[in-house]
C-alpha cells in the first residue's frame, strides 16, 4: 500500500558561505529604518507531493532529491517537513 506525503523542503546557504542577497536585503532594511535586523540569509523553499510505501522511504527519497537536485550540498544545508495526506473517502 503506498501513501501520499507533501514535503516541506528549506535550503539555505551554509553559515560559512558569503550570501550576497542577505547583505543586501539587511542594507536595504536599514536604510528603511529597522536598524535591529541582523544576519540575513536568503534561501529557497520548495514543496512537493511524492507518494511512498512508508515514511521512511519518503524520507529517504527526500535526502536523494535534496542531495541530488534541489540543494547544493558542498554550499547549502537543508532540511524538510514530511506530512502524510490523508486519503479521499470515496
Amino acid at each position: 500500500m503506498t501513501h501520499k506525503y507533501k514535503a516541506q523542503i528549506y535550503v539555505t546557504l551554509r553559515p560559512s558561505v558569503l550570501d550576497p542577497a542577505g547583505v543586501a536585503v539587511e542594507s536595504g532594511l536599514h536604510q528603511l529604518g529597522y536598524e535591529g535586523v541582523e544576519d540575513v540569509r536568503i534561501g529557497k523553499y520548495i514543496e512537493l507531493s511524492l507518494t511512498a510505501a512508508s515514511e521512511a522511504e519518503a524520507s529517504t527519497q527526500l535526502d536523494q532529491m535534496c542531495d541530488q537536485l534541489l540543494a547544493n550540498p558542498v554550499i547549502e544545508n537543508y532540511c524538510f517537513e514530511l506530512t502524510e495526506v490523508a486519503a479521499a473517502v470515496g
